[in-house]
């Protein structure tokens, strides 16, 4: 696992800034406004030759432990429990304010080791508040510039040591099993009885998406069984899309919590343009993609538009109605839902739709079955000769429309894709195939092969079947 390190201090000191320098990809959202980042949010950095997982929080507020800022302070005093060491970082422009004096004296009192960084210390403005830094009592400063990557060496000299102890102890920790009787192989490596080739599965990838306010982070606290997430009423509490690794029935699976997608017309100020843009990413790296809708409110303009952006992407699509505790009537509900369905989702017929609670914890397991439904559609492969018997009985049945007094031929069906499935048909005049018929297609080989609740890709190509044998010229 490595060792893990904590980037902590009051509001816009650079965090995220040293956290994307670390990582060396912009993965955590920089802003000039304070407060940006409001959850953990962990990477995988590289310094030098050290290995170890960066984790990004919250700046620290002095605030009432109910409010927003409160919850905020509370995720990063997880993260400092959880880490192996801290970077407990300034602004050295600013000088030591009383904050930083204040939340000094808390590190000062945490089992962890602490390095104090004096970040934004280019140049002579940041002279003064290095030299102020030595009166927080946490040892001789490092001068940074995360922005510009100054001071990164002396910062590899201290983290050295105890990235190294972590090591260390996990190895020697691996030995000590294996003294006491745990399997080894040929190589005298140890060998994990569930795992026993070594090669555990890729975790399936699902991104939780839609308005802010429906639930989503809710959802995933239920799931992990902790207050992972940042939560409370106010909307919009999520900015960064966070991932978290879970295993539900045995099975890895990497969860990726999202910010609300409002109308593209609300969204003006540039954090929120940050927020959805980073949302909109998750989704395309995304494998399966939950929309959480609000059941007391489902189906609005901004659903729909989601929900099309999904399948526009070509991702695996469940739709979660969450509150469903908040319903009285749920027959009436579940009428209306089944009704939206039919009457909304042409393009993605068969959709995986599950009622759930997100606060109580009812239904997550029949919202997990559905994401695993879902996938396996979206996987879903069909044998070329199968395809063609198909293509056959269905262009009987229903011919193409004869154009200028000519009738289009449908020579060849093959499917060179899935993830989602994509089918190429070979034919002539593709051009003027009507959309309506690619319609037709489409939906037979949904209902045929029942590749339900996922996007189907169907194109033409122009010419004769290309694996036909072809004659020989005399």
């Amino acid at each position: 696992m490595g060792a893990t390190v904590a980037i902590i201090g009051r509001p816009n000191v650079g965090k995220s800034t040293l956290f994307n320098r670390l990582v060396g990809k912009r993965l955590a959202l920089v802003d000039d406004t304070p407060g940006v980042t409001r959850d953990r949010r962990p990477g995988e950095a590289r310094l030098g030759d050290l290995r170890f997982t960066i984790v990004d929080t919250a700046g620290l507020e002095d605030a009432d432990s109910a409010s927003l800022e409160g919850r905020m302070r509370r995720q990063t005093e997880e993260a400092i429990l959880e880490a192996d060491v801290v970077l407990f970082i300034i602004d050295a422009r600013a000088g030591v304010t009383p904050l930083d004096a204040h939340f000094a004296a808390v590190a000062r009192k945490t089992t962890r080791p602490v390095v104090l960084l004096a970040n934004k210390a280019e140049g002579r403005a940041g002279a003064s508040g290095l030299y102020e830094s030595y009166s927080l009592g946490l040892g001789d400063p490092i001068a940074i510039s995360a922005e510009h990557g100054e001071g990164l060496a002396d910062l590899y000299d201290a983290l050295k040591p105890h990235v190294d102890r972590v090591v260390e102890e996990e190895e020697l920790a691996t030995r000590d099993e294996a003294v006491t009787g745990v399997d080894l192989d040929e190589d005298g490596e140890i060998i994990d009885e569930e795992d026993p080739v070594g090669t555990r599965e890729r975790p399936l990838r699902v991104a939780i998406v839609g308005r802010p306010n429906a639930g989503k982070s809710t959802l995933i606290n239920k799931m992990l069984g902790e207050d992972r997430m940042l939560t409370g009423p106010e909307a919009g509490i999520t900015r960064d899309s966070i991932s978290v690794d879970w295993e539900w029935r045995d099975r890895h699976i990497k969860l990726f919590d999202t910010a609300g997608i409002r109308r593209k017309a609300r969204v003006q100020e540039k954090l929120e343009k940050l927020s959805v843009a980073d949302a909109l990413r998750a989704i395309k790296f995304a494998e399966v993609v939950v929309v959480t809708l609000d059941a007391t409110m489902s189906f609005e303009k901004q659903d729909l538009q989601i929900i099309d952006l999904v399948a526009r992407e070509g991702r695996a699509l469940v739709i979660a109605i969450n509150k469903w505790d908040l319903i009285e009537d749920r027959e009436e509900a579940w009428k209306k839902i089944k009704d939206a369905n039919e009457r909304y989702f042409n393009q993605i017929r068969g959709v995986q739709i599950a009622t759930l609670s997100g606060i109580q914890g009812q239904g997550l397991d029949r919202l997990l079955e559905s994401v695993f439904t879902a996938y396996e559609a979206w996987n879903a492969r069909v044998s070329t000769a199968k395809l063609n018997r198909w293509l056959e009985r269905v262009t009987a049945n229903h011919p193409p429309p004869a154009v200028a007094g000519r009738r289009i031929r449908l020579r060849y069906l093959t499917q060179p894709k899935t993830r989602p499935p994509h089918f190429v048909v070979f034919c002539s005049r593709p051009e003027q195939l009507p959309e309506s018929y690619t319609r037709y297609l489409v939906n037979k080989l949904r209902e045929t092969f029942n590749i339900q609740g996922t996007p189907i890709r169907l194109s033409y190509r122009k010419g004769e079947n290309p694996y036909a044998p072809r004659k020989k010229r005399s």
